[in-house]
């Protein structure tokens, strides 16, 4: 199974080849067989990403940058080498398992020992980025990233949203109105189907949709409604749109009418 993160930012690739991450993948990810499987809804979408500390993001980005190009020079220049066969032999190296003279023929040819050092910077800026000792067992570091995860998901229902790809994540959310030249476009209920945005497949993004158009219709709304104002909405869309407005209602974010309808909760300047 093949899963692409398209981010052109090399940052993401670094968290995502951390010890960190390994260690959450092995805890929440499947397996196949005897080998650990990826498993996106459980490695990728709730991984909570460290916070965005741009002095030591531009370093993850560096490395990142460093490692994708290592590895991609050493295979241009050995065609018979692989991915896999470089970090299986790492893997021995780190392990202090004996070396045989295939697995030193890769170590030396495959620049195993720079692959390596990558790896650790990486581990050490992922660690700092966290703000956690680099040293950190496997099962002390899930337990803090699963701490983390309770955490984000306390602030996205708050909503509050660490977004990985902002430019990209917030017009989905319908956050972004359409702009053209100095006339703002918000999408309404008499827009056409193309003007009305989607309803996010991502959870931690719903709540910010539904928040953004609240905050855009003129008069108290209620779910039927509101499920119309999302492309391709309707009563599919009112059970997942009740339960989000339940626990934005929990959190002071939106206020129910004796009616049935919903707005937007008014906070004191």
């Amino acid at each position: 199974m093949l899963v692409c993160v398209a981010d052109d930012d090399a940052a993401s690739l670094a968290i995502l080849s951390s010890r960190a991450h390994l260690a959450w993948c092995a805890a929440s990810g499947g397996v196949l067989e005897d080998r650990p499987r990826y498993t996106k809804s459980r490695c990728f979408d709730p991984f909570p990403f460290p916070p965005r500390d741009e002095a030591v993001r531009t370093r993850l980005r560096e490395t990142g940058e460093a490692l994708d190009a290592h590895r991609k020079q050493v295979l241009a220049d050995h065609p018979d080498l692989t991915l896999t066969g470089l970090y299986n032999v790492l893997e021995l190296i780190r392990a202090g398992a004996p070396v045989d003279t295939k697995a030193e023929a890769i170590k030396q040819r495959g620049l195993v020992v720079i692959l390596r050092d990558l790896h650790d910077r990486i581990d050490a800026l992922t660690a700092q980025a966290y703000g956690w000792p680099d040293d950190l067992p496997a099962a002390e570091t899930v337990a803090r990233l699963a701490a983390l995860n309770q955490e984000r998901a306390r602030e996205e229902a708050a909503g509050r949203i660490r977004w990985l790809r902002p430019a990209y994540q917030q017009p989905r959310a319908g956050l972004v109105p359409t702009r053209t030249g100095d006339l703002t476009l918000v999408p309404g209920v008499g827009s056409g189907p193309s003007r009305r945005p989607r309803f996010p497949t991502e959870r931690y993004e719903q709540p910010l949709a539904i928040q953004a158009a609240l905050l855009a219709a003129a008069t108290p709304i209620a779910p039927p409604d509101l499920a119309r104002r999302f492309h391709g909405g309707g009563a599919r869309l009112e059970p997942r749109i009740s339960r989000v407005l339940a626990t934005l209602h929990r959190y002071g974010h939106v206020e129910r009418l004796p009616d049935g309808r919903w707005i937007a909760a008014r906070r004191a300047a």
